[in-house]
């Protein structure tokens, strides 16, 4: 897989959260519900102040690498986090050296495709915040820039 290394800004983002891991049974049923619930229930209509239309899912707080436990956000970035939905998060995305990748195609099949092989590169991760940012909304041919944070 293809990717540049680049330096990021920090950014903030506002969204919801759940804990879960790889090696989970549910982690499929955790991260689309928690997708559902974003757009479904007015969270993403709701977030004032977005940066950009996009809509992020967010990988932190890891418990270890790859194999353990950790948080995904589902959310967007903002400007300001100010009078964020009930049941909202707001969360940083630290400032860093990240790998990027941009991944085409069927949206969950081209993600899930490249996570598997995400897993088996050799790549110095920090395995502090991994994001991934949807560049329009289309099922079928989607484009979706996918940052790891690097050592």
């Amino acid at each position: 897989m293809q990717y540049e290394i680049i330096n990021l800004p920090p950014k903030t983002a506002v969204g919801l959260t759940a804990r879960t891991s790889n090696a989970s049974p549910d982690m499929g049923q955790v991260i689309g519900s928690l997708w559902q619930r974003f757009f479904q229930t007015g969270i993403f209509e709701n977030i004032q102040n977005k940066a950009d239309a996009k809509s992020m899912g967010i990988y932190s707080g890891y418990a270890s690498d790859d194999t353990g436990a950790y948080d995904i956000t589902v959310a967007c970035a903002v400007t300001q986090a100010e009078e964020v939905p009930c049941g909202a998060v707001v969360m940083q995305i630290p400032a860093g050296k990240y790998a990027k990748f941009v991944v085409k195609g069927h949206m969950q099949k081209a993600v899930a495709d490249f996570w598997e092989e995400l897993w088996n590169m050799n790549l110095p991760r920090s395995y502090v915040c991994d994001y991934e940012e949807y560049q329009n909304n289309s099922i079928e041919n989607a484009e979706i820039h996918i940052y790891i944070g690097l050592k």
